[in-house]
């Protein structure tokens, strides 16, 4: 009995840390919240991603929808925002909901249709009706309250919610990576059941990984492993024509590949709710240079034609600025899928040994060509006749 008394304060004790250790986690579910002010609804879900939570009371009869969305972990320097989308499972055509801590320290709430890539919530009115929003900070959870007037007979509806950061104390663009590009999916407003979008976005994913990894071998590897080729192997009396076929194959296999990460990147900017400009432009403006330098090759003059040194010129400027701008554009696409560093740093190791390579055969190649100019100035010049066995007149071309 004495030994059960003892035990008794332990186990109290212990069951005390127990629930006080499991009240936060309990209170994370939208089932067991409520609302400081009282306000309750008959349904609730806890989204997949991004701390978030919506609560609803939806009338069939007369299609209208309270909501509150909810987000935990939110601070004075974030947005929050949740949307419904009639078009489809993506943030272009999103008629939503935002709210952030402005320069004032009040919240401002308003509505925003996202009608095309790239802007930046911009406030205007919605595609259906919006009532009696308003939002609210409580430590780091921040919640939009609204009524939607529905559509007549509406359901199901797609939902998109996002978090970002402000900049200059309006919304700024949120992460391309991760939670952010999967806060979408399905809601029931009936039966209160989601479906999350995780599957389309890890397939959206791997489309965007595959994208990179053909545009960076192609582009951003193979043409410039070919301008290599062409540049420094036709110096070596013995690789000739050896070096042109090698070439060409290079510059072919590098074109046909960036060709399929190219159409890879169209598919992708047209399912995209965020605008990559930038990115985009120069892809087309690759393509548009490699296709030329294709059709540059079929309309080649001789060496001997009089039109050859300029057709040289065009060929050398295009390579050199599709070289370039397919090294920009790698960069820059690694910028927007954000992967792992350690894919940038190989990368970057790949650039630095074909820039390093270059340097070392640039060098080799002037050595080469000053000692043959040498040899030749230094030889005596035998004449065979007016043109000489050698297809030279007195050393003259």
């Amino acid at each position: 009995m004495d030994g059960a008394r003892a035990g008794s304060p332990r186990l109290a004790l212990l069951s005390l840390a127990l629930f006080l250790f499991l009240a936060p986690c309990r209170a994370q579910t939208c089932s067991s919240y409520a609302f400081s002010d009282g306000r309750a609804y008959s349904s609730c879900v806890d989204l997949s991603v991004l701390n978030s939570y919506l609560h609803w009371t939806y009338n069939q009869a007369s299609s209208v929808a309270d909501i509150a969305f909810r987000v935990t972990g939110a601070t004075e320097s974030d947005w929050v925002s949740w949307a419904i989308n009639p078009s489809g499972l993506r943030m272009v055509g999103s008629q939503a909901l935002v709210a952030y801590q402005n320069s004032s320290a009040s919240l401002r709430v308003y509505t925003s249709s996202v009608d095309s890539e790239g802007t930046t919530l911009p406030e205007g009115n919605l595609s259906f009706g919006v009532s009696n929003i308003s939002a609210k900070l409580e430590g780091s959870e921040m919640t939009i309250f609204a009524t939607l007037q529905l559509s007549s007979g509406t359901t199901t509806v797609n939902q998109v919610w996002q978090v970002g950061p402000l900049q200059s104390g309006s919304p700024g663009s949120h992460a391309l990576s991760g939670a952010n590009v999967q806060s979408v999916g399905t809601l029931d407003l009936l039966s209160g059941t989601t479906v999350a979008s995780g599957g389309s976005a890890s397939s959206r994913q791997r489309r965007r990984n595959v994208h990179g990894v053909l545009n960076a071998v192609s582009w951003g590897t193979l043409m410039p492993m070919g301008a290599l080729i062409a540049r420094y192997l036709k110096v070596f009396q013995s690789a000739d024509p050896a070096w042109f076929y090698l070439h060409i194959s290079c510059q072919a296999s590098a074109y046909a590949v960036g060709v399929a990460g190219w159409a890879t990147g169209l598919k992708l900017g047209s399912d995209s709710s965020v605008d990559h400009k930038v990115h985009g432009n120069i892809g087309i403006a690759l393509f548009v240079l490699g296709t030329l330098q294709g059709f540059a090759l079929l309309l080649r003059p001789k060496k001997d034609h009089k039109y050859r040194p300029y057709w040289n010129m065009y060929h050398l400027a295009v390579g050199y600025t599709v070289i370039a701008l397919s090294i920009i554009n790698v960069f820059k696409g690694l910028d927007i899928l954000d992967p792992e560093q350690k894919w940038r740093t190989a990368y970057i190791a790949i650039v630095a040994t074909l820039g390093a390579s270059a340097a070392v055969l640039e060098a080799a190649t002037w050595y080469i060509v000053i000692k043959r100019k040498k040899t030749a100035s230094s030889a005596p010049k035998i004449s065979h006749g007016m043109n000489g066995d050698d297809g030279y007149s007195n050393g003259r071309v």
